[in-house]
């Protein structure tokens, strides 16, 4: 978490919960007991005050959008790892909204040629 000109490493007070493999994504856990109940925030993709950066542009332009006074706070959460994208599907449920970001993205299209 980025506050204040400052970076935070935020942990776990209690174990992640168990059963769902969605509910102990970071991203959820982040929801769950940060965005939802202390800042309000109910739904990340429409409420105006969330903002989303990608991975690509790095931890400077999270500091430079809180310094600049453009956000109150920026959080940096690690990527959403290939076994955990795969226990979610095999369970048949949907990823949370801002977790599905992947880089570097796929060349759009049909098919897809090198071409020399």
């Amino acid at each position: 978490m980025f506050l204040a000109g400052r970076w935070y490493a935020l942990t776990l007070r209690d174990a992640a919960p168990q059963g769902s493999p969605v509910e102990s994504l970071d991203i959820r856990l982040l929801s769950s007991r940060l965005l939802e109940p202390i800042l309000g925030i109910g739904d990340p993709r429409t409420d105006p005050r969330m903002g989303f950066v990608g991975g690509i542009r790095g931890l400077e332009e999270l500091e430079r959008l809180v310094v600049g006074g453009d956000w109150a706070v920026a959080f940096s959460l690690y990527p959403t790892g290939f076994d955990e994208l795969m226990a979610v599907a095999e369970a048949g449920e949907v990823m949370p909204p801002k977790s599905t970001w992947f880089e570097p993205k796929l060349a759009d299209g049909m098919i897809s040629l090198v071409l020399d």
